[in-house]
Formats: C-alpha cells, structure tokens, sequence
C-alpha cells in the first residue's frame, strides 16, 4: 500500500468517524428533548397530586367535622 493509498484510507475513515458524530449528536439532542417532555410531564403529574392531596384533606378534615357534630 502507497502513500495515497494510505491517505485515502484514512480519509475514508474520517469520513466515516465524522458521519458517526453527527448520528450521534442527533441522538443525543433527541434524547434532550424527550427528557424535557418528560419532566413537564412529570411536573404536570406533581402539580396534579398536589392538588388531590389538598382536596383530600379538606374531605378528611370536613368528615372528622360532620362526625363530631352528630356526636353532639
């Protein structure tokens, strides 16, 4: 193998190495932007517990109150 074989070659490879990071930066930016989707998800889903935690306790705390009035 000559030299402008060689270099050849290795441009090939470059090439080839080149395309690889470019797959993979793609993948790693849709990565990104899948796991932003999910944490707004997820946030969403927080917010929303919050809230069924609240109306539970303000059932809780109207039940324990009915119940103390008809022991009167």
């Amino acid at each position: 193998m000559n030299f402008d074989e060689r270099l050849d070659r290795l441009a090939e490879r470059h090439q080839a190495l080149a395309e690889s990071v470019q797959l993979l930066t793609r993948g790693v930016q849709s990565l990104a932007e899948s796991v932003k989707t999910h944490e707004r998800y997820i946030s969403d889903l927080m917010k929303g517990t919050v809230r069924l935690l609240h109306v539970a306790q303000i059932r809780e705390q109207r039940l324990s109150r009915l119940e103390g009035q008809e022991g009167s």
